[in-house]
């Protein structure tokens, strides 16, 4: 039994997503800091998964923490599940997409809002559907 609810292969997620996508979302890639389209990005609407489009971040929790990549103060509940990782030396918190398993990035206790946390994530891994006025 499968562990999320999209489920792809290899060569369906290659097709879908772009190169770089499928780097980070499938391979835990990192994008280059301040390289991402979503970086300094501050519309109203919805951040979603780019692998599945799941609904991930409201724009009302993200903020500018000035470490490169979009940070985001929390995440819609029961949306990102998280992973201890153990790579590069370093005891990180991963954050994944509930859905499909995608790699978003990391979260970290540093946050400078009221909840204290901050989700560093790639501009690479999620697309934003802006709010219908």
């Amino acid at each position: 039994m499968s562990k999320f609810k999209i489920e792809k292969t290899d060569e369906e997620w290659k097709e879908q997503l772009s190169d770089e996508q499928y780097w980070v979302l499938r391979n835990k890639g990192t994008e280059r800091p301040h390289s991402g389209k979503y970086n300094l990005h501050f519309e109203n609407g919805t951040y979603v998964c780019a692998g599945c489009h799941q609904p991930l971040f409201e724009s009302n929790s993200k903020f500018d923490a000035h470490c490169g990549w979009p940070s985001f103060d929390d995440s819609i509940k029961g949306t990102v599940e998280y992973v201890i990782d153990k790579s590069h030396g370093m005891m990180r918190t991963e954050i994944i997409c509930s859905n499909c398993g995608g790699h978003l990035g990391h979260v970290f206790n540093d946050g400078p809002t009221q909840t204290g946390t901050r989700f560093c994530v790639n501009s690479l891994s999620i697309d934003f559907k802006k709010d219908e006025q």
